[in-house]
């Protein structure tokens, strides 16, 4: 179901019936259904969690495949290339308003939440509560109850500093190769994606070292009160995002050692070093609020 305009790409193309919706959605409740009854502690439930997964990632695989292949097939043309970049940018745009929303959690409550209950008027509810954030004070934490253990609050030395500085050379480096595949370097452009994709992997091992070492030794978890669940909560998200964007990276390197692209046509490319820069935005706020604020 093309229009064509004599040219050997469609006016606009809309591919064939296809079974990926239906079964990436087959998936997914497989995965959804198995581990509810996997932490209901049905043992079964995890079989039928790895089989959802299992389903979903080939589907995604197979689909992937596909419109890669329609792309080198040369079937989108400017209007498709169109859609791309606006589906791209709603895309990135509705995870603004994820972080959005999760920013503005932390903010109420260091402002606003904590101020309050610590007033005069909420003396008789809670009579020992400190108005205190980070809320790991003495007396806040096990205050009046003690349903949250004492605990260490995250600082910005060492490893989310390190971090920082990953991240933003990873930065550097995408638009390096981006650079580089307009000027048709592709070999070098490569290059600097593997750096960019090693740089994204090292960022994620040092992330998991911190949650270790918080988990152990600082005594910082998802129970640790208001501050344990967001600063999890936050760090956690972007970790995701972070590991989301290092699969971008790596399918379109693949890609690109492929020969697909050009110097011309690439948006499979910018679309996944979008996100990223998005990813790198969104950390350098957590860097200032999570960490130092």
């Amino acid at each position: 179901m093309t229009t064509s305009t004599g040219n050997a790409t469609p006016y606009y193309f809309v591919p064939a019936p296809s079974r990926f919706p239906a079964t990436t959605a087959f998936g997914l409740l497989l995965l959804i259904f198995g581990a509810t009854m996997w932490i209901n502690q049905r043992d079964w439930g995890m079989y039928v969690c790895l089989l959802g997964l299992a389903v979903w990632l080939i589907t995604l695989f197979q689909w992937f495949w596909t419109t890669a292949h329609e792309s080198e097939r040369r079937s989108y043309g400017h209007k498709v290339d169109l859609s791309f970049r606006w589906s791209m940018t709603w895309f990135i745009f509705s995870e603004v308003l994820f972080f959005g929303a999760f920013f503005t959690a932390l903010w109420w409550t260091h402002e606003h939440s904590v101020p309050m209950l610590g007033n005069v008027d909420n003396a008789i509810l809670w009579p020992d509560f400190k108005a205190a954030w980070p809320s790991a004070a003495p007396g806040v934490t096990a205050s009046p109850s003690n349903l949250v253990a004492p605990f260490t609050v995250m600082t910005p030395f060492w490893i989310p500093t390190i971090n920082t500085a990953l991240l933003l050379s990873s930065a550097v480096t995408v638009t390096i190769a981006h650079h580089l595949l307009r000027a048709n370097r592709r070999a070098l452009t490569i290059a600097f994606m593997w750096l960019t994709i090693i740089l994204g992997a090292c960022f994620l091992g040092l992330q998991g070292f911190e949650y270790f070492h918080a988990y152990t030794e600082l005594n910082l978890k998802l129970t640790s009160g208001v501050y344990g669940s967001t600063f999890f909560m936050l760090t956690g998200f972007h970790g995701f995002h972070v590991f989301i964007g290092t699969l971008m990276l790596i399918t379109i390197t693949i890609r690109l050692m492929s020969g697909h692209f050009t110097p011309k046509r690439h948006f499979g490319f910018e679309g996944a070093a979008w996100y990223w820069h998005f990813v790198d935005v969104v950390w350098l706020g957590l860097y200032v609020f999570v960490y130092w604020l």
